[in-house]
């Protein structure tokens, strides 16, 4: 009787607040990020600052089971309904449910082999999968790297019943399964996809059902190593959550009389493609509303073939769930050249803005920017002004003369490089970083690239961030909504880059490249830009968490990511320095409790999992994992326990994940 009272109190704690309304059950995580807001939120308050350091691993379950793969990093964040644990494990992307109290595999689902599948650039990309109930039943939907829809049903892992229809493919069911190819409407074989020519698409997120509706996004070959200037859309596609069918596609390559279509001169919205929505999806379920976070255009350096400002790549598109039309959108990067795509799904909070309540999303960048949006209208809850660019000189290039800079929240990262920011541990570290740079072009946020056969001499531009730095997918952003407050993890980075003349990057092989016509001007490379004797170029923190508070915008603390790594600490050009607690220079993995933030350190990082007081960032207490956290982790309430699971790989570990629990 003792042990039901304590049980049903925990679960009364659990309960969501208003504020956290966003279809989830009291201690389940039913979206990749925690709820449709993407928040990675979830108020549960049984591990707190009194026992986090008593946490211990309660099972390790072994993701590499399931397919060859050679890397240790692992993408995926379970999510937790019905009582059981959902993802996805290897190339295939099997879909996996799990005991979440004893790590068990309860059920697995895969797609039977298909052409397009080997040529899928995503095959180990999978972050998750998604979840709904559709009449009293809870369903789980997959989208594969082939690019399939499934829907199965969640206790069984059979194919939904009534759902899709057959494929004309050996081995797949004859239910519970769409071909999305056929809804973005390019010719195509069934097994082999869209012809390498024309392009191709693939899937590396999972989709989010809002309104009964399953919207899908999609990934494309990295950006950096296309050298053609042809692709398909990333186009979003609507589907009936309980009966597959076709809804609706929004083009997000706008054509002729479609708002944004005069954003693409020189025709290229007709042969163009990519501003995929490769990250996971956030919506406004009250509202109705989804949001689309785009990827650069084709492709990520050289742009001449495509000029103006490229709607709707590099934005945040609100598109009515039930309709598939567009409510409002915000573009962050006009014409791209960076690969600055938007990595992240938006995060939704209501917040209270000079006394007045505002529905909010912010925007997590790579360039460091948090964009701060009226999520009903697009509004900037404050101002976003257009200021001016440096202009770049790549012939033939289309340069924008101004990119959208937010007043606040101020910049969570170094934009940019300046001599200031260089490495000064000892004066000879210091001039040898000033060598390094005297040979690149170095300036503000957006400084242009420069070509191989720049006037200059010069081996190369640095761009900081890098493509890598910023917030980006491996950590992101976490809030808590009852506070209002906002938690980014984040990188400081600095890439060298150079363009060459895109023959030289062509293998010439029309199977391994989207498209058919060779760039003027392509990726060349980092142009050997690097720091000094293996350091990084620029002071420290080489990581970092920032809150934020987004009632006012401001600023509250930032901390470092863990601790200084040990081949800093013991490089023998600084034993004689005292150096600060510099963080790792890897993105922090990170989730909002009632009671705590919790962060691993992420890859590259230590194996290491931090609890940290919410309102100051003074960290609480510290437990070992086996290895590195890879990607997000979450929380979920199980039989009155709370469990905390992260995915991991590296030092000698394969790709699993691991649950904590107290003891």
């Amino acid at each position: 009787m003792i042990r039901f009272w304590l049980v049903s109190v925990a679960f009364l704690l659990a309960a969501p607040t208003a504020a956290t309304a966003q279809s989830n059950l009291a201690g389940e995580w039913r979206y990749w990020g925690a709820d449709a807001a993407s928040t990675r939120y979830a108020p549960l308050d049984q591990i707190d600052a009194t026992n986090f350091a008593d946490l211990e691993v309660a099972w390790l379950w072994k993701a590499d089971n399931y397919g060859p793969s050679v890397e240790t990093i692992y993408r995926a964040t379970p999510i937790y309904a019905e009582g059981k644990l959902f993802t996805v494990a290897g190339r295939r992307r099997a879909v996996v449910a799990i005991d979440p109290a004893t790590g068990e595999t309860l059920w697995t689902y895969r797609e039977p082999h298909t052409t397009r599948w080997e040529r899928s650039w995503r095959q180990n990309h999978g972050k998750g999968v998604a979840y709904a109930e559709v009449d009293g039943r809870g369903v789980v939907y997959l989208v594969s790297p082939a690019f399939f829809l499934h829907a199965l049903d969640a206790e069984s892992g059979l194919p939904l019943a009534g759902f899709g229809g057959s494929v004309d493919l050996r081995g797949f069911p004859e239910q519970g399964v769409v071909d999305l190819l056929e809804g973005l409407g390019h010719p195509y074989d069934p097994d082999e996809g869209i012809d390498p020519r024309v392009g191709s698409i693939t899937n590396s997120s999972p989709p989010i059902v809002v309104d009964g509706v399953v919207v899908i996004g999609n990934s494309n070959l990295t950006g950096r190593f296309e050298t053609r200037t042809e692709n398909v859309p990333g186009d979003i596609l609507g589907y009936d959550a309980r009966t597959g069918e076709h809804l609706w596609t929004f083009n997000v390559i706008p054509g002729p009389g479609e708002v944004g279509h005069d954003t693409w001169e020189n025709d290229a919205w007709s042969f163009s493609g990519n501003a995929n929505a490769w990250p996971p999806l956030s919506a406004d379920v009250e509202r109705g509303i989804v949001y689309i976070p785009t990827d650069a255009p084709t492709n990520d350096y050289y742009g001449g073939f495509r000029p103006g400002d490229n709607l709707f790549a590099n934005s945040i598109v609100a598109l009515d769930a039930r309709t598939g039309e567009r409510v409002w959108h915000f573009q962050t990067v006009h014409h791209d050249i960076w690969d600055y795509d938007n990595p992240l799904p938006p995060t939704l909070l209501d917040v209270v803005v000079d006394g007045r309540p505002v529905p909010a999303l912010v925007q997590t960048t790579k360039q460091a920017f948090a964009y701060a949006l009226n999520r009903e209208t697009g509004e900037p809850i404050w101002p976003i002004e257009e200021l001016p660019v440096p202009p770049g000189d790549v012939p033939n290039e289309s340069y924008s003369p101004t990119q959208p800079f937010p007043t606040r929240p101020a910049a969570f990262e170094m934009q940019g490089l300046t001599v200031d920011d260089l490495i000064d541990y000892t004066p000879e570290l210091r001039r040898m970083a000033l060598d390094i740079v005297a040979g690149y072009q170095i300036g503000p946020l957006y400084s242009p690239l420069l070509h191989s056969e720049n006037e200059l001499g010069l081996r190369g531009s640095v761009m900081c961030p890098g493509a890598g730095g910023g917030a980006n997918i491996p950590g992101g952003p976490v809030a808590d909504p009852e506070t209002g407050i906002l938690y980014v993890v984040s990188v400081k980075s600095c890439m060298g880059r150079v363009l060459i003349p895109g023959q030289e990057a062509d293998d010439g092989s029309d199977d391994s490249r989207s498209g058919s016509t060779v760039v003027e001007w392509h990726y060349g490379g980092t142009a050997g830009f690097a720091g000094p004797e293996g350091l990084p170029i620029f002071k420290p923190p080489y990581g970092r968490v920032t809150a934020i508070d987004m009632n006012t915008g401001e600023t509250l603390w930032w901390i470092p990511n863990g601790d200084t790594p040990s081949r800093i600490a013991e490089h023998p050009l600084l034993q004689s320095v005292d150096l600060p607690n510099t963080g790792q220079p890897s993105h922090a993995t990170a989730l909002v409790t009632r009671t705590l933030l919790m962060y691993g350190e992420g890859r590259e990082g230590e194996p290491r999992f931090h609890a940290v007081d919410k309102r100051t960032g003074e960290r609480i207490a510290t437990v070992d994992v086996p290895a590195p956290t890879q990607t997000a982790p979450m929380t979920y309430l199980h039989d009155g326990r709370q469990y905390v699971v992260m995915a991991i790989g590296g030092d000698g570990v394969s790709a699993s994940l691991v649950a904590l629990r107290l003891p």
